[in-house]
C-alpha cells in the first residue's frame, strides 16, 4: 500500500478530467436515476508527505460531490452506488518542481441494481485520482491550495471519473439500459455513428484484478427502501 501511494504521489498515474461541467446536460447513462449514495471509509489510509485528513472529511466531502453529479440523472429506474474511500495524499508544500507531490485519492466503487437487487460489478472497481492539473497546481497543489480545497478537488474528480466509467459500462454492457442491450449498438443503429467514448478509457471488465490491491468493501443492496448496509 505505502509503495503504491508512492508511486501515485510522484507520478501521474490517472488522466486528468475536467469535472467542472455541473451546469451541462449530463451524459446519457440510460434510465439511471441515483436512489442511496453511501460512501464509507473503513481502511483508510494516508500516504507518505501528506497533510492530515480525517475520514468524516471524506465521508463528507465525497458524498456530496457524487450528489451534486448524479444527482442530475432524472431516470425512472434505482441504482445504489457504494463507495469506499481507501487511502490519499493531500501534498505538503515542497521545493517546486523536483520534490513537489501530487494529491492523489484511491476509491473502491460497487453499483447496484434496485429492482434486481444486485451488484452490478462483482469485484468493487478501483478509481485511482490525481488532482487536476492546471497552473494552480503545476507546482504541487501543496504550495497553491489549502487542504479543504485540495479535499474538494480530488472528491469531484473521483465523481466524474466514476461517471465516466459507468457511461462506458452503459455503452459497453448495458447497465442502465431497460432492455440490457449495450447503449452503443442503440446509438449506431439511430443515428449510424459508433457512439463516443466518455473523456477516461475504463476497461469493461469490472473484475480487474488490479482492484486485489486495495482492501475491498461489500455494500449489500437495498430492499423495502432500507439504506444499504456495510458489511
Amino acid at each position: 500500500m505505502i509503495r503504491l501511494f508512492f508511486l501515485v504521489a510522484l507520478t501521474f498515474v490517472a488522466a486528468c478530467t475536467n469535472p467542472n461541467d455541473l451546469d451541462e446536460a449530463p451524459a446519457y447513462m440510460g434510465n439511471f436515476h441515483l436512489g442511496h449514495n453511501v460512501v464509507v471509509a473503513p481502511n483508510l489510509v494516508k500516504g507518505p508527505a501528506s497533510r492530515e485528513a480525517s475520514k468524516q472529511e471524506w465521508i463528507d466531502a465525497v458524498t456530496q460531490a457524487v450528489s451534486d453529479r448524479f444527482g442530475r440523472f432524472d431516470g425512472t429506474k434505482l441504482y445504489h452506488l457504494g463507495i469506499s474511500v481507501e487511502g490519499y495524499v493531500l501534498a505538503i508544500p515542497g521545493v517546486p518542481v523536483v520534490a513537489s507531490p501530487k494529491s492523489a485519492l484511491i476509491l473502491n466503487v460497487t453499483v447496484w441494481d434496485d429492482a434486481l437487487g444486485k451488484k452490478l460489478n462483482d469485484k468493487p472497481h478501483l478509481v485511482t485520482v490525481v488532482e487536476t492539473f492546471s497552473t494552480n497546481t503545476f507546482l504541487g497543489s501543496g504550495l497553491t491550495q489549502s487542504r479543504e480545497k485540495q479535499i474538494l478537488n480530488l472528491s469531484r474528480n473521483a465523481a466524474k471519473i466514476i461517471q465516466n466509467w459507468m457511461v462506458q459500462q452503459n455503452n459497453e454492457l448495458g447497465w442502465f439500459e431497460d432492455d440490457g442491450r449495450p447503449a452503443k449498438e442503440k446509438i449506431s443503429l439511430l443515428t449510424g455513428v459508433p457512439a463516443a467514448a466518455p473523456e477516461e478509457n475504463f476497461p469493461a471488465d469490472q473484475n480487474d484484478p488490479s482492484a486485489d490491491q486495495i482492501t475491498t468493501t461489500d455494500i449489500a443492496p437495498a430492499a423495502e427502501g432500507v439504506v444499504p448496509a456495510v458489511e
